[in-house]
């Protein structure tokens, strides 16, 4: 396998399915799967979700919420989420923790460093609750943040097509994809790939970021092993 430890970055749209809020089982157990896939095949797997299908904080503020408390509400949304994908993974046989930025200590470890480094080495499936715990970044960040704590060799930006393209493909037939990038592009002409926080911070790090399809079956794997599918952000 190319990568030993790797950080899967999930949407909370994507476990809603086309029902496009809550959680759809069947996308769940898409996703479970393929996770188990990459643990089996001795890759070290981290995840972020964000909570999208249940409450962003964004979207809130934009109605007239305090942009904090709803931040607070989106990061119990991944909660939500976390939970989730741990009951499925664990349903098939994966060990899995659940390690939350913020104090839940009654279903969810809290998120300490080294901690999370030791379930990793044991061969559990790392859960990262609760973004940053922090309002105003979102998982995006979370997941770059989190990638660099745990010295993971790359972010895997889940989407539901298939790489960065130029322009929306769902609404322009002549979109251009990118099979690679150079950080300093995607800032510079604000391509939508993380958002600038998180692009950054992988930057820095010198932690590659891949945008792919994970709606294919077998595609994180495949991504984890090394195949070029989705669209390369490197430095």
């Amino acid at each position: 396998m190319k990568y030993k430890r790797i950080l899967l970055k999930l949407s909370g749209e994507a476990l809603a399915g086309d029902k496009k809020t809550g959680i759809d089982a069947q996308m769940l157990n898409l996703f479970a799967t393929q996770v188990k896939d990459v643990q089996d095949s001795g890759v070290e797997v981290a995840v972020v979700i964000g909570g999208g299908n249940i409450h962003r904080g964004i979207a809130g503020a934009s109605t007239g919420m305090d942009r904090t408390t709803s931040d607070h509400m989106g990061m119990l949304a991944t909660v939500i989420n976390s939970l989730a994908l741990q009951d499925a993974l664990e349903g098939i046989g994966v060990h899995t923790r659940v390690l939350s930025a913020i104090e839940l200590s009654k279903i969810a470890e809290p998120y300490i460093r080294r901690r999370a480094m030791r379930h990793l080495e044991k061969g559990r499936v790392v859960i990262f609750a609760g973004g940053t715990g922090n309002p105003y970044f979102t998982t995006d960040t979370a997941a770059a943040l989190r990638a660099n704590e745990i010295d993971a060799d790359v972010v895997l930006k889940a989407t539901k097509v298939d790489g960065v393209y130029d322009k929306d493909p769902v609404k322009h037939s002549d979109a251009k994809k990118y099979e690679s990038l150079k950080f300093i592009d995607v800032l510079s002409q604000n391509i939508r790939v993380m958002d600038a926080t998180a692009t950054t911070l992988c930057m820095e790090n010198k932690i590659d970021i891949i945008v792919f399809n994970s709606f294919e079956k077998g595609n994180i794997l495949k991504v984890a092993s090394g195949e070029k599918i989705g669209t390369l952000v490197t430095y």
